[in-house]
């Protein structure tokens, strides 16, 4: 089964995909925020403000797949 077709798979790609955007962010700001009009980058921005900001959420939220991936549920 695809991660598009299991939800709690696709939580965890959005997830992975933010908390990769907020990371690429803090090493390259001046690339992103350059580009952050483009089709392929604007998005990609978007979830690193998203990362940047709900930051304490966002690690609560990686702590409880964490958790869910190791207990095997």
């Amino acid at each position: 089964m695809t991660a598009l077709f299991n939800f709690q798979s696709a939580l965890l790609v959005l997830l992975l995909l933010v908390c990769t955007c907020a990371y690429c962010h803090q090493l390259f700001p001046a690339l992103m925020d350059r580009k952050k009009e483009s089709p392929l980058w604007g998005p990609l921005w978007k979830c690193a403000r998203v990362g940047e900001r709900l930051s304490p959420y966002v690690s609560i939220c990686c702590v409880i797949f964490a958790v869910r991936l190791f207990i095997g549920a």
